[in-house]
């Protein structure tokens, strides 16, 4: 018997009204894997993060953890199992400590403050941030806070993390730097699924590439199989004159 996928997505749908913003999706995500997510905007890229956390409900289809059927759990539920996930807009709480941002996301399974703080500190160490745990988030730079989002999601003992276009925004410097910590954090067993628009930077994670154009799955495949595919470049710069 074949096992269960890590993370099974088995036609998942959501409609608002006569909008299908995702439509019969369907793939999966091996433990321990990188897959990122590409498509034009409006593709219904960020619906689907939504319906994998919990925060919109399908209108029909499944999504399956470790063979588990989600469906019906919510967001703080799957986040107990192992999800974390960071959003385009940054979240982080200005007035409070960097080490304070990573704590709340500690809590989730630290029932104590010095417990949070001990694993905000580990996630902190994780993402290069451990000298400004002390400083108040809102000074940190927009590459800091994107890691410091990473950091806050870690802090949540997860199996795998949603990043959102986490490098949107960042310069060149920065954008390196995001990689190599998203590389040496999956070297640890940490998957993620990656919503990104810089296709230098898909081909930098070197891992399966799922693209979704008008809310349906148009291909997936290695980055050099689906960046060289004539219908997924139709789709990011429209059609070529002959």
């Amino acid at each position: 018997m074949t096992p269960a996928p890590f993370l099974g997505i088995e036609n998942v749908s959501r409609h608002f009204g006569g909008l299908r913003a995702v439509d019969e999706v369907s793939f999966t995500v091996s433990r321990g894997e990188i897959v990122s997510i590409i498509g034009p905007n409006g593709a219904g890229k960020t619906t689907l993060f939504n319906l994998l956390t919990g925060q919109l409900q399908p209108s029909s289809g499944t999504v399956r953890f470790e063979g588990r059927d989600i469906g019906s759990l919510r967001p703080n539920e799957r986040a107990r199992l192992g999800f974390g996930r960071t959003f385009q807009i940054s979240q982080t709480l200005t007035s409070m400590s960097v080490l304070e941002n990573g704590m709340v996301g500690a809590f989730m399974h630290e029932r104590s403050l010095p417990g949070a703080a001990a694993r905000a500190a580990e996630a902190l160490e994780m993402v290069g941030l451990s000298k400004r745990a002390g400083d108040r988030a809102g000074s940190l730079t927009l590459g800091e806070r994107r890691r410091l989002e990473v950091a806050r999601a870690l802090a949540m003992k997860p199996q795998i993390v949603l990043l959102d276009e986490v490098m949107a925004g960042l310069n060149q410097t920065e954008v390196r730097e995001i990689i190599d910590m998203v590389h040496a954090l999956n070297a640890a067993g940490v998957a993620f699924l990656v919503i990104e628009h810089n296709l230098k930077v898909v081909r930098a994670f070197s891992r399966r590439v799922v693209v979704i154009n008008r809310g349906r799955l148009l291909k997936q495949g290695t980055a050099d199989e689906v960046l060289g595919d004539p219908q997924v470049i139709e789709a990011y710069v429209g059609k070529t004159r002959s």
